[in-house]
């Protein structure tokens, strides 16, 4: 083979492909779906949390069987896409919508509740989908939801993701290589939602909630993934709002996006530019995210 062949940035060796050449003709009754969990076991290819990549595998073996460098069984069983199918989340009734007016010691103890995987997730799809003005849109990879809850009713949600794998203003901040932002991206949250309930009007909530929220975050996340996050970034609509409670919790502005988004083709702007904000979650962060060994 001239080369090498690339997938998701990583390198693939002609020694990898004989190898996984050899694994299909040494199972020639596998399935597409087996031949990738055979690879992640030989290969020990495995998130963090210790689930085996199989993913990863099944879409380079794919990549490899179009590229013509190795042969594939036909396909015999196709999944049903069900985030494709999956609808709107539905308006829930079960909110008590009497408004909040109060200080926040008037409003009691805060519970916060991570609610991914719980019977609480439609819950918070249908207060993001009902009142965020963005809506609900469906994570993809890690991720974790919280309700939080006053007096035993929600007066706020926050979303968190991975993070965007390019981010000028973030990487410049960091001062990371490209061999260690592709490392160590997985230590970056995203927060892709954060709503205040509308009927609820408490002064410094909102900062308050950020300054609680970023101090559990970095634990909740080793429990469900198997690591830790070491920074976090959010992006706020520059014509909509100034992020002032994003600042008041001492979050940092590390600048603009270029307004291009990620699938850009034509090096010009094309959505609204949004200022990126930054939040230390530990005090090494540059050390620890700047690691390539």
């Amino acid at each position: 083979m001239q080369g090498a062949f690339a997938y998701r940035g990583w390198t693939v060796t002609a020694e990898d492909i004989e190898f996984i050449g050899e694994l299909i003709a040494k199972n020639p009754t596998a399935s597409r779906w087996r031949l990738s969990k055979l690879l992640c076991e030989a290969r020990n290819f495995v998130q963090p949390n210790g689930a085996p990549r199989d993913m990863l595998c099944r879409g380079l073996m794919l990549g490899l069987y179009r590229a013509g460098l190795i042969q594939l069984p036909p396909v015999r069983f196709v999944p049903k896409n069900y985030l494709a199918q999956r609808g709107r989340p539905k308006q829930l009734p079960l909110v008590d919508k009497t408004p909040v007016c109060a200080s926040l010691s008037e409003l009691g103890p805060l519970d916060f509740v991570q609610v991914r995987r719980t019977s609480r997730e439609s819950l918070f799809n249908s207060l993001i989908e009902t009142y965020h003005y963005l809506g609900y849109t469906q994570p993809v990879g890690e991720h974790l939801k919280y309700l939080v809850y006053a007096q035993g009713q929600p007066v706020a949600c926050f979303a968190w993701s991975s993070a965007p794998r390019h981010l000028g203003p973030r990487d410049r901040y960091i001062g990371w290589s490209a061999a260690a932002r592709k490392r160590n991206i997985r230590f970056v949250a995203y927060n892709t939602r954060f709503l205040v309930l509308p009927w609820v009007e408490v002064s410094c909530l909102a900062s308050h909630l950020l300054s609680r929220m970023v101090k559990r975050l970095s634990d909740d996340w080793e429990k469900m993934y198997g690591h830790r996050v070491y920074f976090a970034e959010t992006f706020v609509h520059a014509e909509r709002f100034k992020g002032t409670c994003y600042r008041a919790a001492n979050w940092v502005y590390l600048g603009q996006t270029t307004g291009r988004g990620k699938n850009d083709h034509t090096n010009k702007p094309n959505r609204p530019l949004k200022d990126v904000l930054g939040y230390a979650l530990d005090k090494r962060f540059r050390q620890l995210m700047s690691r390539v060994d």
